[in-house]
């Protein structure tokens, strides 16, 4: 249930900028796709940031008593996917299996719920032949060198997630044949949905639409088709996904449908290492077990990676590393002088006014926390003014002992905000 200081969860809407009162197409439902991993390699810390604001958001929307149908998938025959497995002499399934399982090892590490199932991009070829088609008959998509294409200028709203300037875009035919193009641009153009088949060594399904693959950019409407439907309520991933990703996902599911795809749609910001993006040319990569290696629990690197907000870029240095791990055992032990059996300090009980003002501090927990996430999910906020109230009652506790009936109704209350936090109890 939610506390009497509830407001109302806000967010920041990409899709208009700026903060919005969210409200689920169903009441007491919210259908949720959360952008999951390519798996042709292991996700970085960077793409686990992603993985834990979306986690956040889930775990939050469930605190306030929302059920939440929630779909994240492995993308596992797109370009990268199958270039790898060439590169490396393998079958695609000997890339992406060893990289699933480290996916699921890491989740639970870092304390992130996943839904009972997960789909892949191979499992959701027939809602993508499905949706492929309907655009051709509405006259989205085309044929063409064996291949199919989406003309983005048949689609009014295109580039709106983005902020594109259609004003820039092209009086001749263009068309782009790649899944994902490096950099941080866009192809202004047409894209492609289908690549026919045109290689024997290469995966492909024979299908009504012809033999080939779905694209990258029609796998992710078909996983959320096949698990959610057309209409979903929020739409999550990281902020690289602005380019050439979500404008072409909500571009298809919307001309495909005729009906809004999300209307909400949320984008983390990057995490870099010493003021550079994470790549593997640099050498800069952190990986869960990097920081395991210094000694830190999988709660001790939760926090450090959802410390903050969200849509802040988050530049990790050693400095900042040893500061968050300092600032979570810290958390941890004010949590355990307020709420441990021996949090009254030995002296008497309080009484009088003393009293009043721990109970007063005590209610005051709930409505903080709720204040703060209901900001966009503004995590340091709400841990900064839970553990401002937790020091203010290890002070007054300090001076008379806190009553046991009240320390367990503290727990109470921090326990019930660590479902959504996970960082105040190491257990």
């Amino acid at each position: 249930m939610q506390s009497d200081d509830f407001r109302g969860l806000v967010l920041k809407n990409t899709l208009t900028n700026r903060k919005e009162l969210f409200s689920p197409r169903n009441p007491g439902e919210v259908r949720i796709f959360t952008c999951g991993p390519s798996v042709y390699r292991r996700p970085h810390v960077g793409n686990y940031r992603s993985f834990l604001y979306e986690d956040i958001l889930v775990r939050y929307l469930e605190y306030l008593g929302y059920r939440v149908k929630r779909t994240i998938n492995f993308t596992d025959v797109e370009d990268k996917t199958i270039s790898t497995a060439a590169e490396e002499g393998k079958e695609v399934i000997q890339v992406t299996t060893p990289v699933v399982e480290a996916f699921f090892n890491e989740c639970t590490l870092l304390g992130i719920k996943l839904p009972d199932h997960i789909p892949r991009s191979s499992t959701s070829i027939d809602d993508a032949v499905e949706i492929i088609q309907v655009l051709i008959d509405k006259g989205h998509a085309y044929r063409h060198d064996g291949n199919i294409y989406f003309d983005p200028l048949t689609y009014d709203g295109f580039g709106e997630i983005f902020g594109l300037d259609m004003s820039r875009w092209p009086k001749r035919k263009v068309r782009y044949s790649q899944d994902t193009y490096p950099g941080q641009r866009w192809n202004l153009g047409d894209f492609i949905l289908w690549h026919g088949h045109q290689d024997d060594r290469l995966i492909y399904w024979d299908t009504p639409i012809g033999r080939g693959r779905p694209s990258w950019n029609v796998q992710d409407p078909a996983m959320t088709k096949q698990t959610l439907g057309y209409e979903i309520d929020i739409h999550c991933g990281g902020i690289d996904n602005m380019w050439r990703h979500h404008d072409y996902n909500r571009a298809i599911m919307e001309s495909a449908s005729g009906v809004e795809f999300a209307h909400y749609w949320l984008h983390g910001e990057h995490l870099i290492v010493d003021g550079d993006k994470m790549s593997k040319s640099k050498g800069n990569e952190i990986y869960p077990e990097h920081l395991q290696a210094r000694g830190r629990t999988g709660r001790h690197i939760r926090f450090l990676l959802i410390y903050g907000y969200y849509r802040d870029k988050l530049n990790v240095t050693d400095r900042l590393i040893d500061e968050r791990f300092t600032r979570i055992k810290d958390i941890q032990q004010l949590v355990g002088d307020v709420v441990g059996a021996g949090s009254d300090g030995g002296v008497k009980p309080a009484k009088g006014s003393v009293a009043a003002q721990m109970e007063r501090v005590a209610r005051e927990i709930v409505p903080l926390f709720e204040h703060a996430m209901n900001d966009d999910l503004h995590v340091e906020a709400a841990v900064d003014a839970v553990c401002g109230a937790l020091g203010e009652l290890r002070s007054l506790a300090a001076k008379a002992g806190l009553p046991a009936a009240l320390r367990k109704s503290v727990e109470k209350s921090l326990r019930r905000v660590d479902t959504v936090l996970g960082i105040l109890f190491e257990e």
